[in-house]
């Protein structure tokens, strides 16, 4: 891919502002979602029960629509020509793919099951803490796609690194997506109901994985990638819209759950924010003694620690419920993504003379 392509490419998902306004303060529009979706279910929870019965197959069908808004321009960003270039890189697809398939879910389920069945016991019920370990495992099994391309543009990461690791991601996603979680689940002794596994994995990867592939081949053919960059700008206020809607729901049903035992928050966010920073440490220190250059390395440590939390969220829902302690720690997970990824950014960018 030529320097020209890199930079379209990376244009194509992040536009000239990486982050942009709604997603350089994402964690505060979380915040306010959350402080709004809980005040809605106190006062109006009659309405909250009424939108909970509008599912098929335990698939809200609100939720349903509210996650494809969100999903459906990452999968438009996609570029799968980007996987001629596999062979160009291995060290760092190596890593990262080591570290997303082999590490990352299994040392979620690790610290899960350590502080809530151990750390966090006496505060904790039993049947609340096997559904934050579930919603953990769904975080720690789904690596991040599209979004990536941010925290990679903003550590001068290689464009054509980062678009064969997404492509390769969501590929490895549909098939190794559903076993995972349900070995993860399974030993830790939570039952898994496989047809709504993998029709979840159907519905919120395989389909707009499509959706999005077939567009871009639409849009490429009327113009190039400039054609394709306008058109996730223009659906980009979209993917913010549909992940706050969803939190608001997503607290509107917890919201009582929370009133009551509002420390929940803090137990959930402590063991994710250490498993995030943790895998980060571990493919950067990786990058760094297998001698991986540093636009490598920074996506190695990024693409390692963030999360596809839109696909965590979506499949809790189906699998636990609206109102289930699982949903709740996938949304715990967006609210300490950003900060996260951007003190990860920060430490990339001060260890750059490392590499040299």
């Amino acid at each position: 891919m030529s320097a020209q392509s890199e930079i379209a490419a990376q244009k194509t998902v992040t536009g000239n502002d990486p982050l942009g306004t709604f997603g350089r303060y994402l964690t505060l529009w979380v915040t306010l979602a959350i402080i709004m979706g809980i005040s809605l279910g106190h006062f109006f929870e009659q309405g909250f029960a009424f939108l909970s019965t509008l599912e098929i197959g335990q698939v809200n069908l609100v939720v349903a629509v509210l996650i494809w808004v969100m999903i459906y321009p990452m999968m438009v960003s996609v570029d799968f020509n980007s996987l001629k270039q596999i062979g160009a890189r291995p060290k760092g697809l190596i890593i990262t793919s080591v570290t997303n398939w082999f590490v990352k879910p299994f040392t979620m389920a690790a610290l899960g099951w350590l502080f809530f069945q151990v750390f966090f016991v006496d505060w904790v019920a039993p049947s609340d803490a096997k559904e934050y370990i579930a919603g953990m495992i769904l975080l720690g099994s789904a690596p991040c796609t599209a979004m990536v391309f941010v925290w990679s543009q903003l550590t001068k990461g290689d464009a054509t690194y980062t678009l064969v690791q997404v492509s390769l991601n969501d590929i490895v996603m549909i098939l190794a997506y559903a076993p995972i979680v349900a070995f993860l689940l399974g030993i830790s002794d939570i039952i898994v109901p496989w047809e709504t596994l993998l029709l979840s994995v159907v519905l919120y990867v395989v389909i707009p994985l499509t959706a999005g592939y077939l567009t871009r081949l639409h849009l490429l053919r009327r113009g190039s990638e400039e054609e394709v960059s306008q058109f996730t700008d223009k659906l980009k206020p979209w993917t913010i819209i549909g992940l706050l809607l969803t939190v608001v729901l997503l607290f509107g049903f917890q919201g009582e759950t929370i009133l009551a035992h509002p420390i929940v928050i803090l137990l959930i966010a402590i063991p994710l924010i250490i498993q995030s920073l943790g895998v980060a440490a571990i493919a950067y220190t990786w990058a760094w003694l297998w001698r991986v250059p540093i636009e490598i390395a920074g996506p190695v440590a990024l693409i390692g620690s963030s999360n596809f939390f839109e696909l965590a969220v979506a499949v809790a829902i189906s699998l636990f419920g609206l109102d289930s302690g699982a949903a709740l720690a996938t949304v715990v997970g967006v609210l300490v993504e950003v900060p996260i990824m951007l003190l990860i950014v920060h430490l990339v960018n001060r260890t750059r003379h490392w590499f040299i």
